[in-house]
């Protein structure tokens, strides 16, 4: 055993069978990993477009509220747990307390859902990706096949810019002679929400080719190919586990942040970057009275920093014993918020030129999600001279945000997998094969993603799969647990003993009070204010809500029913954590409150703390 993994390791308390578990190469590949899974499409879709919705720069006040109490703790704590334990997922949580097991397979489910339904996003920027080295680009003009009689390019409305007001009279359109025509589309009374853009029906009509009555329908074939080709990637990036992943983020990583920095020296330069800025940022202390904005802002946090996934655990856990994660954390945190709203101005500078190119307002060409990045940015671009050679770059940087991020969730899946049977799986070539099980299964699961009626399913999966309440109520029971039942101060003492010295003790009382409570009012909030089974407004089917019940079930169920399992098995180490874990003070009180003791210690066994003294032996030998 080396000093860097004393007594902490997974191998200390496995036999001479099992082979030895790797580690990074060094801290470089392990930061730029971490960036490359917490860095990713919602910094570039999402963050901006909640900052405009609620309240511009004000929104930045509870985001970072969540930040500071959220965010970080649950963040720093599920690395230096993988740290600590040398362990993935599922198996740090076993070991620390075999009764919330359960805590480290709900967040597998959540991984699973992710490996699945995320990489399609990749399929859509590859299928962008190819059709923009055309010229001029496809989704800018009207005249192709996939286009209909309600397509109005940037031309017709150059001709025509008295129809492309609010007051214009479209009766001409479909025989359409008054409003209440109108009453058999799906659609406001206004007319002029009949017009659709090439962007928009380039997205809707030749990339998801929609069917409108949410059948599933055939598969698309060439965004199938697509999909197989981001997996293909994705499986070449890890096959090797951390010795090809730790090689390949050098690349995938710091590549997007060129390609950022690029279309935002371009935005800004472009005539009405200030009026996108504007709206971007420009303060509304009204919405800070808004429960709505803290939530939104809550969401985004946890989504944000990739937590209570398994991701970030099964990361630290290929940390030598002694690095300071808790160094890396904080640092991390503060370039993914920064990457955010620096995101934020690359975007919003590029779609205050084209409000005023066309002479519209922002708020009309504003939307959410991947309509941000599929539509209404595409029709930015595609008003800037050069095009082409902006709609490859901003693809690109699309494809390599989400391709990190993708191919760190199915590492951590099979960290999770390797490490509960470590005997056949840490085995020469057995990796390979896990690995490729792994993308063989998702792909054939992500196929129905990828038919006529895939973008329904899409939805219902994005919405209700790695859904806010989920996550909220596993980071709840994370912070409760390694706070109350394994004990806060035992775990800053661990943490101690790894970094040399001992974090802030305000960590504490967030794990023990602030972020469980948050996270809990957060969810009370959503419960109360949602409506069940609806994804913006429109209640789902039967078939589909059952769908979603599952969905948000799965996750939650693991967490109950490892505690009965634990109870079956072995009620009286139940809470117990492993013998295998060093613990520097044995003897001391897992929790103190105001120098009272709330939970006396466990002890340590003689053979832990014979190996916890060994290592130290080993280690100063080296030195």
């Amino acid at each position: 055993m080396t000093g860097e993994s004393r007594g902490a390791s997974a191998e200390s308390g496995q036999d001479k069978q099992t082979p030895p578990r790797g580690k990074w190469a060094n801290n470089t590949e392990f930061l730029l990993s971490m960036a490359g899974e917490i860095i990713g499409l919602g910094n570039v879709w999402r963050f901006p477009y909640l900052c405009y919705k609620n309240g511009g720069g004000v929104f930045l006040i509870p985001y970072f509220v969540f930040l500071f109490c959220c965010g970080i703790p649950v963040f720093f704590l599920e690395t230096a747990l993988g740290q600590y334990t040398s362990e993935g997922g599922v198996t740090a949580w076993r070991k620390i307390c075999p009764m919330f097991e359960g805590v480290g397979y709900a967040s597998q489910v959540i991984v699973i859902y992710l490996n699945i339904y995320y990489i399609v996003i990749l399929a859509w920027a590859i299928f962008y990706l190819i059709n923009s080295f055309q010229s001029p680009l496809p989704w800018s003009t009207c005249d192709n096949w996939w286009n209909t009689d309600l397509c109005h390019s940037r031309s017709g409305f150059l001709s025509n810019p008295d129809l492309f007001h609010r007051e214009a009279n479209w009766s001409f359109l479909n025989n359409v002679s008054s409003a209440d025509d109108f009453e058999g589309f799906n659609y406001s009374i206004n007319p002029l929400l009949l017009v659709k853009s090439p962007e928009e029906e380039f997205f809707r009509n030749r990339l998801l080719r929609v069917s409108h009555d949410f059948s599933v329908g055939a598969v698309n074939w060439d965004l199938a190919l697509c999909l197989l080709l981001a997996w293909v990637i994705c499986y070449f990036c890890i096959w090797k586990g951390i010795k090809s992943t730790g090689k390949v983020v050098y690349f995938t990583a710091t590549f997007p942040y060129l390609m950022l920095l690029i279309l935002f020296f371009r935005g800004v330069t472009l005539p009405g970057a200030g009026q996108g800025l504007t709206y971007y940022l420009y303060p509304d202390f009204r919405k800070l009275g808004d429960p709505q904005v803290w939530n939104d802002a809550g969401t985004q946090v946890f989504f944000s920093y990739a937590v209570c996934q398994g991701v970030l655990t099964a990361l630290g856990s290929y940390n030598k014993y002694n690095n300071n994660c808790y160094r890396d954390c904080f640092g991390l945190c503060c370039l993914n918020s920064a990457t955010s709203i620096f995101a934020g101005f690359a975007v919003f500078s590029v779609l205050g030129f084209m409000a005023q190119d066309l002479d519209i307002p922002i708020e009309e060409i504003m939307s959410a999600g991947p309509g941000l990045a599929f539509v209404a940015y595409p029709k930015a671009l595609s008003l800037i001279p050069g095009s082409s050679f902006w709609a490859v770059l901003f693809f690109l940087m699309v494809l390599f945000l989400g391709l990190d991020s993708q191919f760190v969730c199915v590492e951590s899946l099979a960290t999770a997998i390797t490490d509960l049977f470590p005997r056949r799986l840490r085995k020469p070539g057995a990796r390979e094969i896990l690995v490729l099980v792994i993308a063989v299964l998702c792909f054939l699961f992500g196929l129905p993603f990828v038919t006529q009626g895939g973008i329904h399913l899409f939805s219902l999966v994005d919405y209700f799969g790695p859904s806010g309440t989920s996550i909220l109520i596993i980071a709840c029971v994370e912070t409760s647990v390694v706070a109350w039942i394994y004990g806060a101060d035992r775990f800053l003492d661990n943490i101690e003993d790894m970094i040399g010295y001992r974090p802030l003790s305000v960590l504490k009382y967030l794990w023990l009070f602030v972020t469980p409570l948050i996270c809990l009012l957060t969810v009370l909030y959503g419960l109360i204010q949602a409506r069940p089974f609806t994804i913006e407004g429109h209640t789902l089917r039967l078939g589909s809500s059952l769908l979603a019940g599952l969905l948000m079930a799965a996750p939650l169920i693991c967490i109950p029913a490892f505690i009965f399992v634990a109870l079956y098995k072995d009620p009286k180490r139940m809470i117990r954590a492993s013998k295998d874990l060093r613990q520097i003070r044995p003897h001391k009180p897992l929790l103190t409150l105001c120098d009272y003791v709330i939970f006396k210690a466990q002890g340590q066994t003689k053979e832990s703390e014979e190996k916890g003294n060994e290592s130290n032996m080993e280690e100063s030998a080296k030195v």
